[in-house]
């Protein structure tokens, strides 16, 4: 049979090309995301900071306990958005486990140097340079808090040597240090450069006293391996925090590995369950489609004594041949993509420079098994019709095909539609990932039962559209309609392709317009302040309380951005939040108050956005128990409900709440508003000046950088999905082909029997302005229903934002690839003489 399917592949190689198309597309696209997971999931980040040392203790993630099914507890773990760190005791506990020779606790802090402000530099206490372990270069440690040593990577393109001054700037402060020494590791110099106080000097720059950021091992040469980190993870885990080996001390070096890998994996498993499913509507449809084109040579197979088995071998043999030669295709092109998102995601600022695309052989064999399954089952699925028939019905069979399916199919696409609109009423319970999944599961019931009722829809719509099309085309108007009534069911593959395009691009593209909207509307409906301090090494929470001083200033708040864990209906979620002084802070915020009073707010209470407060069970005047960044358990009273939790975050805390739960300690900004008809503009920017890289910006303008940072986010997810709706609309056009090129025989017999060449060209005009329309409609609709559930459900906005222009090139540029999908062909085949279409195979 292989024998046989290579030649039937060799003599048929226009037929055969739509799926090859369909299939090699669907892996490259299918192994982009596969090897995106792949690669997250071998990321380690570098561990050469902590290259000596056996094992890191430190707190990059929290585990928090779910809900109980079946008698266990589901466990989710999250990573700590404010990097956790654990207590200095740690440090010594750790020290007195046998066959540990040094527990040394090192301190990280955000630092920036005159020297090199746009170089990526960490802070930390000498003793710490035991752990890569770093050697002296020149010069000698630090002895004095008016001093610092530096690393090859700093020293080396800003030529400081020993006796040199800098200005480093932490804590919002800058100050002066001389360089007392260069340090290197002997080897790699990849990842952030580092300077180093003295051990006291860098505990009293810490925001978090009396703790480390993370704390390495050193051990003695004779140690016992097994049983002394037996005893660490004990330590680590009693003190709520991981004990780190081997690579995985990356992840310990450099949390925004960790973050990376996050990205990656979340990413890259949630678009390759969209592309999967996009992939097998796509796959199914146009390898059931090429089947049933075949009828005929399959009939008469069987009319030759051929059985059903050796037909059905031969079509596996055929899809299975094009999933090989698909597969060697589409994995190569889906690495050469998958780079590309890389450093797409590298330049903007998603992933670290060190992010590789690693690995690619288990997602290549992954994926080429997934669509050839996927293939291989459609072709055995749409040969059933053709092979359990009788031979001697076997050729009335190929000349004319069911309308429509069976019962089963009918029910399949009703409860499908059904349990479509079931999922309205979760989305709009739930919110967040969600809400969207749910929304997401809505969209593809709806489609799959599209195309279950695909046969029922072409029918009932060609006898509704029958008098518009006669009206319109007259003649071929006709033929049109009654074209589309008998060929209902071979149309069925277009239709879903069709709506399977509109709909996809309708709902996730706007959504995510919609979500840039609603913030970036809120935030500047929200800021009432007409200016903003703002410093890009943040400010000490003084910099609030002395604009107060400033002559008109009528109110001036501090504003701490930070991010929190909150419990949700299925598993934690991590969500935005600030740290405010309230002092005045009704006269620079406005984040629509709906109960309670932000008066209220105090160390040990916090305000909470309504959509948040509804996800979590939380009322007014409730405990709330949540985690601060840093991975700290608070209990806290809810004394405030708002609505602008997009433009503020969900979560509203008094900033004295965040003092040392925060990896700056410092403020993002202070906005000010002044009283009428007062010049504070000039004390305001003098002000500024006092601290580094400070600035006094109009709060408009930080509306405009918000919408920046807002559309860079949201640059992921439709990069993500432009690939999905491309594919999408690739299968639509190569659908529309292979269902034209079909054609060949039956436009042949029309213009044999007496119809012109251009009553045959508007026939088929009038057959794809119904089709086009239908399908149109049906997508509109699905998209329309899913984004408005899923928009009320997030946002809270009763009516979606859909940008003219949006919707526009959605349907024109859907409507002008479908009709030069099908008027190119048709035109080709309309220009072949009748006599010798009526020979060509089918």
């Amino acid at each position: 049979m292989l024998r046989l399917a290579a030649q039937t592949l060799r003599h048929r190689t226009g037929g055969f090309l739509a799926t090859f198309v369909a299939l090699a597309a669907g892996v490259a696209v299918l192994m982009t995301c596969a090897l995106l997971v792949e690669s997250g999931w071998r990321h380690q980040g570098d561990p050469h900071r902590y290259g000596a040392a056996f094992a890191v203790v430190a707190d990059r993630d929290l585990t928090v306990d779910g809900p109980t099914v079946l008698g266990e507890t589901e466990r989710t773990t999250v990573l700590l958005p404010e990097r956790g760190s654990v207590p200095g005791k740690v440090a010594g506990d750790l020290a007195d486990v046998p066959g540990v020779d040094r527990a040394v606790g090192d301190r990280r802090l955000v630092v920036t140097t005159t020297a090199a402000p746009g170089l990526p530099t960490t802070g930390h206490g000498w003793s710490s340079t035991a752990l890569a372990p770093y050697r002296l270069v020149s010069g000698r440690p630090p002895r004095s808090d008016g001093e610092i040593a530096v690393d090859a990577r700093l020293a080396g393109p800003t030529r400081l040597g020993p006796g040199a001054t800098t200005e480093v700037v932490t804590g919002g402060v800058s100050r002066t240090y001389e360089v007392s020494g260069v340090v290197g590791t002997g080897g790699t110099t990849s990842g952030r450069a580092a300077l180093f106080f003295t051990d006291a000097h860098a505990a009293a720059l810490d925001p978090h006293p009396g703790r480390y950021d993370a704390v390495g091992l050193l051990t003695a040469p004779d140690a016992d391996r097994d049983a002394l980190l037996a005893e660490v993870r004990r330590i680590a885990d009693a003190a709520g925090a991981t004990a780190y080996t081997g690579d995985d001390r990356g992840i310990a070096a450099e949390p925004e590995s960790a973050a990376a890998r996050s990205l990656a994996l979340g990413a890259g498993a949630a678009f390759a369950g969209y592309a999967a499913a996009i992939v097998g509507f796509v796959v199914a449809g146009t390898v059931g489609l090429s089947v049933r084109h075949r009828r005929r040579d399959l009939a008469l197979l069987r009319a030759v004594a051929a059985t059903p088995g050796q037909v059905r071998s031969m079509l596996l043999a055929e899809v299975g041949l094009l999933g090989l030669l698909a597969g060697a295709v589409g994995v190569p092109a889906g690495l050469l993509a998958t780079r590309q998102v890389r450093d797409a995601l590298v330049s903007r600022g998603f992933l670290p420079d060190d992010f590789t695309v690693q690995g690619g052989v288990l997602s290549a064999a992954a994926v080429v098994v997934t669509v050839a399954v996927v293939a291989l089952l459609s072709a055995w699925i749409a040969a059933l019709r053709v092979t359990r028939i009788r031979p001697t019905e076997a050729l009335g069979e190929a000349a004319v095909e069911p309308a429509t399916g069976g019962r089963a199919r009918l029910v399949c696409g009703l409860a499908c539609v059904a349990g479509a609109f079931s999922l309205t009423v979760l989305t709009g319970a739930t919110d967040g990932q969600t809400a969207l999944g749910a929304a997401m599961g809505m969209l593809y019931l709806f489609v799959l039962g599209v195309a279950l009722l695909g046969p029922w829809i072409n029918q009932g719509a060609a006898r509704l559209l029958g008098p518009v099309l006669r009206t319109v085309w007259g003649d071929s108007g006709y033929l049109a309609a009654a074209n589309l009534r008998a060929n209902a069911r071979g149309a069925v593959a277009v239709l879903t392709a069709l709506v399977l395009s509109v709909g996809l691009g309708g709902t996730v593209w706007f959504l995510q317009d919609n979500l840039e909207r609603q913030t970036v509307a809120q935030s500047r409906e929200g800021v009432l302040a007409q200016y903003a301090l703002t410093s890009g090494a943040g400010l000490p929470a003084s910099a609030a309380a002395e604009a107060r001083r400033v002559p008109g200033v009528a109110a001036a708040t501090g504003v701490r951005r930070t991010s929190v864990v909150v419990p949700d209906r299925l598993e934690p979620q991590t969500v935005p939040a600030q740290g405010i002084d309230p002092l005045g802070a009704d006269r620079t915020l406005d984040l629509r108050v709906r109960s309670g009073s932000l008066d209220a707010l105090r160390e040990g209470t916090v305000a909470v956005s309504t959509a948040r407060a509804d996800a979590a069970g939380w009322r007014l005047g409730d405990k709330a128990r949540l985690w601060l960044g840093d991975g700290t358990p608070v209990t806290l009273r809810v004394v405030a409900l708002y609505e602008r939790g997009w433009g503020f975050g969900d979560v509203t805390l008094h900033r004295r709440t965040l003092d040392g739960h925060t990896v700056t300690g410092l403020d993002d900004r202070v906005l000010v508003r002044t009283a009428p008809d007062f010049g504070a503009e000039g004390a305001l920017a003098e002000l500024a000046r006092r601290y580094p890289g400070g600035q006094v910006t109009d709060t408009a303008r930080l509306t405009g950088e918000l919408a920046e940072d807002v559309a860079v986010s949201g640059w992921l997810n439709k990069m993500l999905v432009t690939v999905l709706v491309g594919y999408a609309v690739l299968a639509a056009a190569n659908t529309l082909v292979m269902a034209a090129l079909a054609r060949t025989r039956e436009l042949s017999l029309l213009r044999l029997v007496g119809v012109t060449r251009g009553q045959a060209k508007r026939m088929v005009h009038a057959e794809q302005a119904g089709l086009l329309g239908v399908a149109l409609l049906i997508g509109a609709a699905i998209a329309a229903v899913t984004l408005t559930t899923i928009v009320r459900a997030v946002t809270g906005a009763t009516v979606p934002h859909i940008p003219a222009t949006g919707w526009t090139a959605l349907l024109a540029g859907t409507t002008a690839l479908a009709l030069l999908a099908t008027v190119v062909p048709v035109t080709h085949i309309l220009r072949t003489a009748p006599v010798e279409g009526m020979g060509v195979r089918e």
